[in-house]
């Protein structure tokens, strides 16, 4: 008897362990699939926040190049409205600076009729030097301030005397003959001054010219 009881619990013994081992079977089953279900849904996630990325580094990208495009434009633009601006400046001062040279032009063209008397009356030594001195060193004094003055202010002499006749420069009144080969066509006599201002011609000198012939 005693070993059929125990036989008994034996047999209730491992019927009872079936049903908790199933038990735990399945949690453990289940506890496997939960895993797996998160793992693949941070995988999902880890996916999706990297496409984010590269997909908001490269819109950055195309808004840096952007950025660099608009700014040398603006440096290209700046750079030629600052190259203009200087030109202009340049301009104005080159012509602000031949408006005052030449502004005088016409108040000196007045002089030189005056200057043409002075030359006139010095010119003619024998008979200048008969002139009382006292007067004849005051005229002088008088004369060389008018010419100092106009001068300063630009005005330039011309006197070509020796030189090779030059039609552009000179005013050739006459030609006389000459026996030196090495005079023809050179002024040999300067019959009035001309007068240059800043370089520009205001009146030419009227001259006679040497003219050999063999």
């Amino acid at each position: 008897m005693a070993n059929t009881s125990d036989e008994n619990n034996k047999n209730t013994d491992g019927n009872s362990a079936g049903p908790l081992e199933n038990v735990a079977d399945e949690s453990l089953q289940d506890a496997d699939i939960s895993y797996e279900s998160g793992a693949d849904a941070d995988l999902d996630d880890s996916v999706v926040t990297e496409e984010t990325l590269q997909e908001t580094v490269k819109k950055l990208r195309e808004k840096l190049k952007k950025v660099s495009a608009e700014k040398q434009e603006y440096l290209t633009g700046w750079q030629k409205d600052k190259a203009e601006f200087l030109n202009a400046r340049k301009r104005d001062k080159e012509a602000n600076e031949q408006f005052i040279k030449f502004a005088n032009e016409n108040l000196i063209n007045e002089f030189i009729p005056v200057l043409d008397s002075f030359n006139m009356a010095m010119g003619n030594k024998e008979a200048w030097d008969k002139v009382e001195k006292n007067w004849r060193v005051g005229v002088e004094y008088i004369f060389g301030q008018l010419k100092k003055v106009l001068e300063e202010n630009g005005l330039k002499e011309v006197d070509p005397i020796g030189l090779k006749f030059d039609p552009m420069r000179d005013e050739a009144i006459s030609f006389e003959p000459v026996d030196d080969p090495a005079k023809d066509q050179t002024v040999t006599t300067v019959i009035q001054k001309g007068y240059m201002l800043n370089g520009k011609a205001l009146k030419a000198p009227k001259v006679k010219v040497g003219e050999f012939k063999k």
